[in-house]
């Protein structure tokens, strides 16, 4: 057999590459691993990624088929993101063509741009930086060239976004590039502003908000170099780099940077093995960072950059407990929540409330007999929306109309409980004279809507806003002199390993809105558990409190970071074959002959029944990394040929961040 044999990744739901002879037309010396060729795939033909260049194949010659075309002349996946890609689909035991496919613009033909590399500088300095500061933007640029991880915990408002700037400053000076990942949409817009105002190259920005076209614009420029700054979000940690020299994940705990379905990559921890294998520098930033980012410092696997002082002598706010208990209720607000409201708003301040819960109340109740409106479909009970005069199922999209009366006895139902729209209705009320906006996926879902009303907040119109978690993610609201957070005891009593700590940042996060200028910040946390640890830790000894005493549980209770887990799920529209399938793959594990890990269940998701499917998942948990891919190595083939495997939808998820 003449010629090297191409081992191809094609976007399928295949864990494995495929084999081809070259194409007839290029010269075999110009084949390289990064190039796309068209190859026959079935009975269609697809686009794949040349992965590897092999001298045999196990395929018979006489089914070997050829590849149609060499489609680029240079590689459009360099080597180095090619050996991540490779690394993340056997880590995540995924197909390579679909993580692959997740580095490429959707928009598939001439994706290569040609085009210099930019070497600009900053427009301006910025502020004075202060000596934590200074002491951190120092120790980043002295990383220069080699792979060291740092750990940048600052308070909220302690600048660290200018410890970005600058530091990128002197990356883009020596020009190189820098890549930074933010946790949403909704960020990017204030970031690229922050970015351009001191950058004059043109930025590249990432994320799924954008048409396929600008998309592609953006991604050419980033490989090309031309865009010496590439912003954006999750998908972004696959961006080509020309010449990269820094990388910057904000919000570094946030959990919309774990991928929850498809290819479950986690973009933090793939960033940080990007730039180990670019010998790059890599900052983790938060407020709030993730027990796997204290671990890591603890471990001396990254070096821990402090800021512990807000900017422009701003202080912290200062926290009070609201006990619900010991004072009345109306629509959802305390009498001392009310009071405290009102006094901000007298002297000119504005007021943040905080409740993770969209909708005007959770539940739709008849007082006669007790029927709850539930989700036909998944075992929740339906979200009313007082606007839209529907009951909606946020878990998997049910819209049906609010009925007058109980479908059980006839009596009149009425909402019960209180959702975003239903306090914005009730502060309307108490405070008729006051302008109010609302920030949830509901109130902005209209292209532009949130820009446009964070502008009226900006720009001090607004005295009341009302949102969900929309507004814990790094906005700036310097007016913001009191937040309120309405039922911090969502998160108290979650069967989650991980809900305190969700639940810690969220609180931690949302309170540093509050009092970021002159002006002084007050925190309110409604509570009917006053006296809870977590809520303990977190008023008399910070976020540093909770994480120590969390810590310090999850190191005796063996959970990450002290521990490796993967969980497989299993779903059908029948309850029996998740159990069936997953039963038998606990059967496997057993031989597979790997020692060291656990396996815990299978049994029914915590929500069993979503969107007309019955979920079941089995956990694996390990003391370390090694034993856990070793064992999932060998079981995921045995899981293909599983004679349930195609009775049910499965995935595998390692490092989960949710146990659903």
């Amino acid at each position: 057999m003449t010629g090297p044999i191409l081992g191809v990744a094609i976007d399928a739901p295949l864990r494995r590459l495929f084999d081809y002879r070259a194409p007839p037309s290029p010269d075999p010396e110009k084949l390289q691993p990064g190039q796309r060729v068209w190859v026959p795939f079935g009975r269609r033909k697809a686009v794949g990624v040349i992965v590897e260049l092999r001298s045999r194949s196990d395929v018979p010659e006489a089914r070997l088929k050829s590849a149609l075309a060499l489609i680029d002349e240079v590689p459009v996946i360099d080597a180095i993101l090619l050996d991540l890609l490779r690394w993340s689909a056997e880590y995540y035991r995924h197909p390579p063509g679909e993580v692959i496919a997740a580095a490429l613009p959707s928009v598939r033909e001439d994706v290569v741009a040609t085009g210099t590399m930019t070497c600009s500088v900053a427009r301006e300095l910025g502020p004075e930086l202060t000596p934590e500061q200074a002491a951190a933007v120092s120790a980043i640029v002295a990383a220069h060239g080699r792979f060291a991880p740092f750990v940048l915990h600052g308070v909220t408002g302690s600048g660290k976004t200018e410890v970005y700037l600058r530091a990128i400053a002197e990356v883009v000076a020596r020009g190189e590039q820098a890549l930074v990942l933010v946790p949403e949409i909704s960020l990017t817009p204030q970031l690229v502003a922050r970015f351009a105002a001191r950058f004059p190259g043109p930025l590249a920005v990432l994320h799924s908000g954008l048409t396929d076209t600008d998309r592609l614009q953006a991604w050419r420029a980033a490989r090309a170099g031309s865009a010496p700054v590439v912003i954006g979000t999750r998908s972004a940690i696959f961006a080509p780099l020309a010449r990269p020299g820094l990388i910057v994940i904000d919000e570094e705990h946030d959990a919309s940077y774990k991928q929850q379905d498809g290819f479950r990559y986690s973009a933090r921890d793939l960033a940080l093995a990007r730039a180990q294998r670019h010998g790059i520098p890599i900052v983790l930033g938060s407020a709030t960072p993730s027990l796997e980012s204290l671990e890591r410092i603890r471990a001396g696997r990254a070096q821990r950059l402090t800021l512990p002082n807000r900017t422009a002598g701003a202080r912290p706010p200062s926290l009070h407990l609201i006990d619900l208990r010991a004072h009345a209720d109306t629509q959802g607000f305390a009498t001392p929540t009310l009071l405290t409201i009102r006094r901000h708003l007298d002297a000119g301040g504005q007021v943040l409330i905080y409740l993770n819960r969209r909708g005007y109340a959770p539940t739709l109740f008849c007082p006669g007999c007790g029927w709850v409106a539930p989700c036909p479909r998944c075992d929740a009970r339906l979200t009313v929306h007082q606007r839209e005069r529907s009951l909606d199922c946020h878990h998997c999209g049910t819209h049906l109309p609010i009925p007058v009366i109980c479908p059980d006895c006839g009596e009149a139902v009425k909402p019960v409980g209180q959702g975003t729209e239903r306090i914005e209705e009730t502060l309307t009320d108490f405070f008729p004279a006051i302008s109010l906006a609302r920030i949830d996926r509901d109130a902005v879902r209209k292209r532009g809507s949130l820009e446009a009303t964070l502008e009226r907040v900006h720009s001090g119109e607004v005295r009341l806003l009302v949102g969900t978690q929309m507004l814990t993610k790094g906005h700036h609201f310097p007016l913001v002199t009191l937040v309120v957070v309405l039922n911090a005891d969502q998160g108290l009593f979650g069967t989650d390993f991980r809900a305190a700590e969700r639940l810690a940042q969220t609180i931690v996060q949302v309170s540093g809105r509050a009092g970021r200028a002159e002006k002084p910040g007050e925190v309110l946390i409604q509570t009917e558990y006053p006296e809870h640890p977590l809520l303990q830790q977190l008023v008399h000894g910070g976020y540093d409190a909770f994480a120590a005493a969390a810590l310090v549980e999850r190191e005796q209770a063996h959970w990450p970071p002290f521990a490796r887990v993967a969980v497989l799920r299993a779903e059908a529209p029948g309850r029996e074959a998740p159990l069936a399938f997953l039963e038998h793959a606990k059967e496997l594990v057993a031989t597979c002959d790997v020692a060291g890990v656990e396996v815990l269940g299978p049994a029914a998701a915590p929500m069993e029944r979503r969107a007309g499917h019955y979920r079941a998942q089995l956990m694996l948990h390990a003391a370390t990394h090694s034993p856990l891919q070793r064992l999932l190595a060998r079981w995921v083939p045995l899981l293909e040929e599983a004679p349930g495997a195609r009775k049910v939808r499965w995935a595998l998820d390692v490092d989960p961040l949710e146990l659903f």
